[in-house]
């Protein structure tokens, strides 16, 4: 299953500031504010000495060859993109170029049922940025309740215009927003059904106790039979210092693997924005994180508690690429590059 130009969703990791201030939010969802001491890097667009992209969990390769003589044709003006680095939002580029929650809450929904024998209600996102997730999860359903835990405000309250906004309000009421250390989130983000930590945003620990306290603390926030869900990049092209591009609808997704320190697992990563009239938009996300193995997030899950961890890995298309369905395995191909989900019972 070599997944070429696979593309982590990574826009969902906090900043180095903390909130400031407490509020309701108009859009109706319940918001909660505290300071936090976790720490990551800014986003900023400052130049980049090398930009990069990769593509998303289900974006395949055309096999198509550049080189390929093409037919002669008149001349045509292409159309005119409706983005610019000056104008464009960075958010709406993230969900346009790496986002795919319809899959993945299929993903998780399915899983819980297959596993549970039926349905999940309450869900817990961490790391959850504009709440994107969150916002598909209540559309399911109208017994279905999200709580969004991310400790960057800003990026809350663009989550909360765009995303939120767009609900009904009955699906507005059972959406709750929390600025907070994911590691204690306090009483509004406990017992639920199902927790996710997606995008690899729980990398921004780097020490493996830290890491060990956040499963304890999910396991503990979750009911009886409840389900952790993860997501996991690997393959020898994860610790690849490389740039890779994808073409969206109006701009080009920049994935950059700046930076890897194979001593310690430290990663600096970077995602870009390319746009037709030449401009750029540089470090429009910023990753600092620790690129931990699959065994390792296994065994530290195990040690959190948790009675069984599974990995769903890939199956392949006929020609030998992702096919978007993740199945229980033992035992995964030494793929160049993959992606996998990770599934935690407590």
């Amino acid at each position: 299953m070599h997944r070429p130009g696979v593309i982590p969703r990574l826009a969902h990791m906090p900043h180095d500031h903390a909130p400031q201030d407490s509020r309701v939010a108009s859009a109706g969802a319940q918001l909660e504010i505290k300071p936090t001491t976790m720490t990551a890097t800014t986003y900023d667009d400052a130049p980049s000495e090398k930009p990069a992209a990769k593509a998303s969990s289900t974006a395949k390769s055309s096999g198509k060859s550049a080189a390929k003589p093409k037919r002669k044709s008149k001349k045509r003006t292409p159309r005119k993109s409706k983005y610019t680095a000056a104008t464009a939002d960075r958010h709406i580029l993230y969900q346009l170029s790496v986002q795919n929650v319809e899959s993945e809450i299929d993903f998780v929904d399915d899983t819980y049922k297959e596993l549970r024998g039926k349905p999940a209600t309450s869900l817990r996102e961490d790391f959850c940025g504009t709440a994107h997730t969150s916002c598909e999860w209540v559309r399911r359903r109208s017994t279905n309740t999200a709580v969004g835990v991310d400790f960057d405000q800003p990026t809350l309250d663009w989550g909360i215009e765009h995303n939120l906004g767009r609900l009904k309000p009955s699906q507005r009421s059972r959406v709750t927003l929390l600025s907070k250390d994911v590691r204690d989130p306090g009483p509004k983000a406990r017992k639920v059904d199902v927790a996710l930590a997606m995008n690899f945003s729980y990398w921004i620990l780097r020490n493996r106790s830290d890491m060990i306290e956040y499963f304890r603390s999910i396991r503990r926030s979750l009911n009886a039979g409840g389900i952790f869900f993860l997501d996991h990049y690997g393959g020898y092209e994860s610790m690849k210092e490389q740039v890779e591009k994808r073409d969206v609808d109006g701009f080009t997704y920049v994935w950059d693997q700046h930076r890897y320190n194979p001593i310690t697992g430290d990663m600096q990563c970077y995602i870009h924005f390319h746009f037709p009239d030449g401009s750029k938009m540089r470090r429009a996300f910023d990753y600092y994180w620790r690129l931990w193995t699959l065994p390792e997030v296994q065994e530290m899950l195990k040690e959190a508690g948790f009675q069984r961890v599974t990995v769903y890995w890939e199956g392949d298309d006929e020609d030998g690429e992702g096919n978007g369905e993740f199945e229980p395995r033992d035992i995964g191909e030494a793929d160049p590059a993959y992606l996998t989900y990770i599934v935690a019972e407590k």
